[in-house]
């Protein structure tokens, strides 16, 4: 297994796979680097060098008692950019990983990236404010909480449900994909699951969002249920100065396991534009 160590002396697993422009991933909560496969192959076939991590205390990586939030998540990334000396980078992030891209521009800037893609992510903020009221109330993410500490492995059954659309009528569910939302959610560790429902939650993106000077691509499904678009992709396409906004009719959060082809050839065309 391919390692990094961060200045903490965490181990942060990674896969590295072919040659050319790299392109780095940041999976969303509660998943790992695996939830990328259909992208990384697919683009690992068009000649590029695709990478991605999983994130502290999630999949393979170390699992950590502190340090599981926005800030840590992003120099821990930075470490991998600095380690493997990536430049002419692509950034792609889904969901939580969104919010790591655009907290590791914000923090780190741009000298290593040349595009940025975020998908069904959670920037600019989740959380119902007065500053922010088209947010979810903290109540839903009380209720995250109480599931994941309670049965974390229902939890995760139960999840995989409305992120992937399946309680929709009519939906073809595929018993796999919810198999390996399960499975990777129970790779990671419980006491940094746990802590990064807050990290993806209650973290304000706006001031990263602001100090983006590269072209970022925003996807989001308008039948969003983890991640409503209106208070999220919309939002962050209006605050990035070069951002360019695609509305996906009908695609829930996780449209980039069950709809790969269309999201894959989205990217394609961004990162070769």
């Amino acid at each position: 297994m391919k390692t990094i160590t961060t200045k903490d002396g965490t181990s942060i697993y990674y896969k590295d796979w072919g040659k050319g422009q790299p392109i780095v991933f940041s999976h969303g909560w509660p998943l790992n680097a695996d939830a990328w496969d259909a992208q990384m192959l697919f683009l690992g076939d068009h000649g590029y060098r695709v990478i991605a991590h999983d994130r502290r205390s999630h999949g393979r990586s170390g699992q950590t008692w502190d340090g599981n939030e926005m800030d840590t998540y992003a120099d821990d990334l930075a470490t991998l950019f600095e380690t493997l000396d990536l430049k002419d980078v692509v950034m792609v992030g889904h969901s939580t990983g969104g919010g790591e891209v655009a907290r590791y521009l914000g923090r780190h800037g741009s000298k290593r990236v040349a595009k940025a893609v975020l998908i069904s992510a959670v920037p600019p903020l989740m959380l119902k404010t007065e500053k922010n009221p088209g947010g979810l109330p903290i109540e839903v993410f009380d209720g995250i909480r109480a599931g994941t500490a309670a049965d974390r492995s229902q939890f995760f059954i139960d999840l995989s449900l409305p992120f992937y659309g399946y309680n929709r009528a009519g939906a073809k569910i595929s018993q796999g994909v919810r198999d390996n939302f399960w499975f990777q959610g129970m790779q990671g560790g419980h006491k940094g699951e746990y802590d990064c429902i807050k990290a993806f939650s209650e973290t304000d993106f706006t001031e990263d969002l602001k100090k983006i000077d590269i072209p970022v691509l925003v996807l989001h499904g308008d039948d969003d249920q983890i991640v409503p678009i209106d208070a999220a992709g919309r939002m962050s396409a209006k605050i990035v100065k070069n951002a360019k906004l695609k509305v996906y009719p009908g695609y829930p959060h996780g449209m980039c396991q069950i709809h790969a082809d269309e999201i894959n050839a989205d990217l394609l065309a961004f990162i070769k534009s």
